[in-house]
């Protein structure tokens, strides 16, 4: 039998493994956002694994850019009302 690629999902888990070191040298009051990078692209998995990339970091910055994104709308929207 043929080997499968890994899920988006298993990818990103392996990636944010990758940059724990990073994350632990971040000051203390970094680590919660650097944390909510990571819960944004999940927020997006379900996109990101149908555009099946063998590199999990463009989807990842994706799916990071498109949730920046969604939070700048939200806050244009409250400063309009």
């Amino acid at each position: 039998m043929g080997k499968t690629n890994p899920t988006y999902r298993d990818q990103l888990r392996r990636l944010e493994e990758d940059w724990q070191p990073f994350r632990r040298a971040l000051r203390v009051q970094y680590q919660e956002e650097f944390d909510q990078l990571f819960d944004n692209a999940r927020q997006f998995a379900d996109a990101a694994g149908v555009q099946n990339e063998m590199m999990v970091m463009e989807p990842f910055l994706m799916s990071v850019l498109l949730a920046q994104e969604c939070r700048i709308r939200v806050l244009e929207v409250c400063l309009e009302e």
